[in-house]
């Protein structure tokens, strides 16, 4: 008799990874075991400050590529670079938030000397998604308004401390953006706000310096410590 145990399709969600392609793969592929059956959730901040931002967006391509489910959000740095082709003022803010990591990961001096296929990658990039049980966004939701979605800035740039469980139709708002400890993530798992940013560019810093990733179905939280320095 041939016994078939069906997969039950999981849901990953990962926030800010700043160019640290080695530990995403690592997470990715040795930690979860990602599979083609499950979806992937990218929170955004993908570039800046780590060592691999060009890395990174070629490790969600070839993924994408290969035929897995990856849903990746837009986050500000994101944003910073895709306005830093505009005027200068644009391109002093990005370089002041490690707008210079990604250049060198290009081999370029400017923003609009990366290449067009990786700038369209990112401004094809949603601000948000609604799930049947959480919603997605980089930053927060600007819940003083009638719709929270409309207010873009705060999409990519809020620190939220609550959420309006009545605007949100009854979900919980999963966002990064604002580094946490390991403690406070796993402490935000209980509450209508969590926020998974471990801050993995910041290695040494008390309970910091790991790329973090739920499972939405079962709110099994996991690890990785950054391995690009």
């Amino acid at each position: 008799m041939c016994i078939i145990i069906a997969m039950t399709p999981r849901r990953f969600v990962i926030p800010d990874i700043h160019g640290c392609a080695l530990t995403l793969q690592r997470l990715v592929e040795e930690v979860i075991h990602f599979r083609k059956t499950d979806t992937l959730y990218l929170l955004g901040d993908y570039i800046d400050r780590g060592p691999r931002s060009r890395e990174v967006l070629e490790l969600i391509r070839s993924w994408r590529d290969d035929g897995f489910t990856i849903h990746p959000l837009r986050g500000n740095h994101e944003e910073m670079l895709l306005n830093a082709c505009h005027d200068r003022a644009s391109f002093r803010l990005w370089m002041l938030n490690g707008g210079g990591a990604t250049l060198a990961s290009f081999g370029v001096e400017d923003a609009c000397e990366i290449p067009l296929t990786y700038r369209t990658m990112l401004a094809d990039l949603p601000l948000y998604l609604k799930l049947d049980d959480v919603v997605l966004v980089h930053a927060g939701l600007n819940f003083d308004l009638d719709d929270p979605f409309s207010d873009r800035e705060a999409m990519l740039w809020l620190r939220p401390t609550s959420v309006d469980n009545v605007q949100l139709g009854g979900r919980k708002l999963v966002c990064g953006h604002t580094p946490q400890t390991r403690k406070a993530i796993e402490a935000s798992l209980a509450t209508g706000l969590i926020t998974l940013d471990n801050g993995c560019v910041y290695a040494g810093m008390p309970g910091m310096g790991s790329l973090s990733v739920l499972e939405l179905n079962t709110h099994n939280l996991m690890f990785q410590e950054n391995i690009d320095h």
